[in-house]
């Protein structure tokens, strides 16, 4: 993960650096807005900002839409000034850090805002056929197509393939195209010249110049508009780009690894995705089995999220209980390893006893598998179990938009209004969660404050 760090931070920054470097950032430290804009510009790029509450952090939000650059900003500020960190939230941030640094806080927002969860764990055969085949490709130069249903781990193996090859040295960069509108994805992607559209106030290079001598992965590929395939197949046949607005072709020489969750062959024959570019893109095909196909490697993966999120939220590591381990193997898994690590995330919050039981194991619909009532569980807690799963019933006559509504604010009353843990859970960015919340809190509906639910606030 690259790290962009802007200010001063009252002497803090050499901390806050030392904590992202631990946790594996590379960290690059601009004095100001100008310099750090000038960074992400010059295609020196940032998965992450975070930037000193004290600078004009709406400022630098604003800019980076202008310019059509899609970095996520975090604030952060020495002291408790409720106001600053309240303001820079309403500008634009995604989260605010308090200072000094606290290791795991850090740990938790990076990971949740810039999704740095990239550990190949398995034991299953069938996943070790395909990781054999990647170790085989991994060397070479072809293009990679990663097939397989959501929540399989298609970046993960993206980023194995990555550590493997000859570029190893050279920047892995990510970019999710169904993620980014249309209008913004070509800047994103080649970036664009001076004056090219209305707040071009200078060069910016986009994501292949970025990835110039790396790995370029274009995350659900199927996503992009058909316009844009074409420019991109011409980047890939001809090994050069064009930026927006620019007169003269730039050469790049990266690696490209293409992810979908969607069958692009039945797509090209339909029309809706160009055939030439899936002949392109498919040179090699790895294909990842669904979780319920590789049943090894659901218990190999609870006890790693087990262990993980006992540790990422400060509760004892409790083992899975036999009769638990039963119940995980015969479960469907129909969202994969994400929802397995989303369910198991939940068990940890849940569990209160040695080990983790059948009661703690509990679905995104609110449903308790293996019971049907709620444990005894912390008052507040149980409130919001007990909402989360009233929240599933009676869902007939009711608008997709009510029902999405209502399983966000209950699931951020479960997390107890830390919408990191929330933003997790539901298996959406952290700026996803933050733009709803706004949007219902504009309409005048309660949302949970942290350490609060709706009913406690």
């Amino acid at each position: 993960m690259r790290l962009l760090i802007v200010g001063s931070l009252q002497g803090q920054i050499g901390a806050a650096t030392k904590i992202a470097m631990d946790r594996g950032a590379k960290v690059t430290h601009a004095t100001d807005l100008e310099q750090a804009l000038a960074e992400l510009r010059a295609g020196r790029g940032a998965d992450l900002v975070l930037c000193d509450v004290t600078l004009d952090i709406g400022r630098l939000v604003r800019a980076l839409a202008t310019e059509r650059i899609c970095t996520p900003v975090v604030a952060c500020g020495v002291g408790t000034d409720a106001r600053r960190a309240v303001d820079a939230i309403r500008a634009g941030a995604k989260e605010y850090l308090p200072l000094p640094p606290d290791p795991e806080l850090i740990a938790a927002v990076l990971a949740a805002v810039a999704d740095e969860s990239h550990q190949l764990i398995y034991e299953d055969e069938a996943m070790g056929a395909v990781i054999a085949l990647a170790d085989q490709v991994a060397g070479s130069e072809a293009s990679i197509l990663i097939t397989g249903e959501s929540g399989t781990g298609k970046e993960v193996l993206a980023r194995y393939v990555h550590r493997k090859s000859a570029r190893v040295e050279k920047p892995f960069i990510s970019v999710n195209c169904a993620a980014i509108p249309d209008n913004l994805l070509e800047s994103e992607l080649f970036g664009h010249e001076k004056g090219a559209f209305t707040g071009a106030i200078a060069r910016r290079v986009g994501k292949f110049e970025e990835a110039d001598g790396g790995t370029l992965l274009l995350d659900e590929i199927s996503e992009m508009d058909v316009r844009l395939q074409a420019k991109l197949l011409r980047a890939i046949q001809e090994r050069e780009i064009d930026r927006v607005g620019g007169t003269k072709p730039v050469k790049v020489n990266i690696r490209i690894i293409a992810t979908s969750n969607r069958d692009l062959a039945d797509a090209a024959k339909r029309g809706t995705f160009r055939e030439d570019l899936f002949y392109r893109l498919n040179v090699v095909n790895l294909r990842l089995p669904a979780l319920r196909e590789r049943p090894r490697d659901i218990l190999a993966l609870a006890r790693h999220f087990a262990h993980k999120y006992a540790e990422a939220n400060g509760v004892p590591f409790r083992p899975i209980a036999p009769e638990t381990e039963r119940l995980l193997i015969s479960h469907p898994w129909r969202g994969n390893v994400r929802e397995l690590e989303n369910t198991l995330h939940r068990a940890v919050l849940l569990s209160s006893g040695s080990e983790i039981m059948p009661e703690a194991i509990r679905l995104p619909d609110g449903t308790l598998v293996g019971t049907s009532r709620v444990p005894d569980l912390p008052g507040t807690v149980k409130t919001a179990v007990e909402t989360a799963a009233a929240a599933t019933r009676g869902l007939v006559g009711r608008t997709v938009a009510d029902v999405e509504r209502d399983l966000i604010l209950d699931t951020l009353d479960h997390c107890l209004g830390n919408r990191t843990h929330a933003a997790n859970i539901l298996g959406i960015s952290i700026r996803t969660l933050r733009n709803k919340l706004r949007e219902y809190t504009q309409a005048g509906l309660q949302v949970a404050q942290h350490g609060e639910t709706r009913l406690a606030g």
